[in-house]
């Protein structure tokens, strides 16, 4: 299995475990997770969830081959797919979400760290959120986010032109707390996660709604609207062109759109 869990001393992990493939994820791995998540959230062992990736890679994004040949559908089969499952799972998460993050987080695997409250990222890790560059659309709430995180300018450089970001720029902006070497990312994050064995579990969990509240309404409709768009951009001819030059090893050509 791609996606591995385990809990220990009250930190439910979910492991990214497909290193062949850069832990690119697919449907069945989307899905998987949003399970982990929710069987956490439901578990009164769990304390803390902690989202990990494998040594060099926490993930690629989707799975490019995957996800074409079996694009979510449009409207209300759009909005139940298994990558909207997983973020709702994390958006509702209600225990703290630690994220270990070691070499590249590309597309959903830098977003999904907006939704995560504490970041910790090694000396090698590259973000990078190159939507617009395939064809489609920021998601996860991102056009939200990234804004309000960056500033417009900044913003602008990352979702329009998809320019990568170092682990230093992360925690500048706030999406992440520390960079630390690769080889303590994993340890460092689970010590943040088991403290929350010593912390009242009830009050941790409606301080956490509490710092959410404001916002979710928005964070909520922005990734119905994101996703609506998304959906709709997957059979656009700019997205077609993207992966066959994807697929084919060449430059894409968008100037005949």
């Amino acid at each position: 299995m791609h996606i591995r869990t385990a809990t220990l001393n009250g930190v439910a992990t979910v492991e990214i475990a497909r290193p062949e493939k850069k832990n690119a994820l697919t449907l069945e791995m989307y899905q998987a997770m949003a399970d982990a998540l929710n069987a956490a959230r439901e578990d009164d062992a769990v304390r803390a969830v902690l989202l990990a990736g494998q040594p060099g890679i926490f993930t690629s994004g989707n799975d490019i081959e995957d996800f074409v040949q079996r694009r979510p559908g449009d409207g209300s089969d759009a909005m139940d797919s298994p990558v909207m499952r997983f973020m709702r799972a994390l958006l509702e998460c209600d225990k703290p979400v630690v994220a270990a993050v070691t070499g590249a987080a590309i597309g959903i695997g830098a977003t999904l760290l907006l939704h995560c409250d504490f970041v910790y990222v090694s000396d090698e890790a590259r973000l990078a959120m190159p939507f617009v560059s395939l064809g489609l659309v920021p998601e996860f709430a991102s056009s939200l986010l990234v804004p309000q995180l960056m500033g417009a300018r900044r913003a602008a450089e990352r979702l329009l032109l998809g320019d990568p970001f170092t682990p230093e720029q992360a925690v500048e902006c706030g999406i992440a707390n520390a960079v630390l070497p690769a080889a303590e990312v994993l340890r460092h994050a689970r010590r943040i996660a088991e403290r929350f064995n010593t912390l009242p579990p009830g009050a941790v969990r409606e301080a956490k709604r509490l710092m959410c509240a404001g916002q979710r309404e928005r964070i909520v409709a922005t990734i119905r609207a994101e996703g609506e768009r998304f959906a709709a951009r997957l059979r656009s001819p700019e997205a077609i062109e993207a992966f066959s030059a994807f697929f084919q090893k060449r430059a894409p050509d968008f100037g005949k759109f």
